[in-house]
């Protein structure tokens, strides 16, 4: 059973596993199932993927997958302001990891077009996004600062109910300082959003998340509340 925990926004169901390799096989599971069910209900899957390196290895295990690709549908919760090609894109690891391995129809995986600027860019994904009343899953991870997608401590979270979808990130701490995100409120509209957080150095982050301090990784809060898979040792020493 997993831990349970809530703050005055968002209901939180802890995941604990005891390996790193557990953590990423029990990931690829959960979205596999959300996946089926998806389909099986609406007739199509609409994910959007984490950036950064934790999730690597879960799209490299989506490779083998028997999936029905045909009825998935690609978004991203995040991107930075790079040439398409640039090795720091979160598109470009995606594609390297998984999209470039499987038969998902190219029209139906969503770049966010960084590459136009950043200001073209939100307002053309905002445009990709505007028929999409709910995502069936959000994926995303947790920075050692508390950060998720681009939305930085100290920085616009965009988590009110009237809060554009799409944001322009400006000054971010880490490279590059410009860059695309989804909004905390967008990013909470969402069937089911499931953290993957792996890696002793988010040791402090989450001793934060659980004690109620205002991350930025708390402001995402779809109603049915979030998922958090992480290592069992990254909870050892929190309350």
């Amino acid at each position: 059973m997993p831990l349970l925990s809530s703050n005055p926004t968002q209901q939180c169901r802890w995941r604990t596993f005891n390996t790193t390799a557990e953590l990423e096989q029990a990931t690829t599971q959960a979205i596999l199932q959300t996946a089926l069910l998806a389909i099986s209900l609406r007739g199509a899957f609409h994910i959007v993927l984490a950036g950064g390196t934790t999730p690597r290895h879960v799209y490299e295990s989506l490779r083998n997958a028997d999936a029905d690709w045909a009825a998935w549908h690609i978004y991203f919760g995040d991107e930075r302001c790079l040439p398409a090609d640039h090795v720091e894109r979160n598109s470009w690891m995606a594609a390297q990891a998984w999209l470039n391995h499987v038969a998902i129809p190219r029209t139906q995986i969503h770049f966010i077009p960084t590459e136009e600027g950043a200001r073209a860019a939100a307002s053309a994904y905002t445009q990709t996004l505007a028929d999409i009343e709910l995502f069936d899953l959000v994926l995303l991870g947790l920075g050692e600062d508390g950060h998720t997608a681009s939305l930085f401590p100290g920085h616009e979270l965009a988590n009110t109910t009237d809060a554009p979808a799409v944001i322009v990130v400006e000054n971010a701490p880490k490279y590059p300082p410009q860059r695309i995100s989804l909004s905390a409120h967008r990013l909470s509209m969402a069937h089911k959003v499931i953290f993957i957080v792996s890696g002793a150095m988010k040791q402090q982050a989450v001793e934060n998340w659980r004690d109620g301090i205002a991350i930025p990784a708390a402001a995402v809060s779809p109603t049915n509340g979030v998922d958090i898979y992480l290592e069992a040792a990254l909870l050892a020493h929190t309350r």
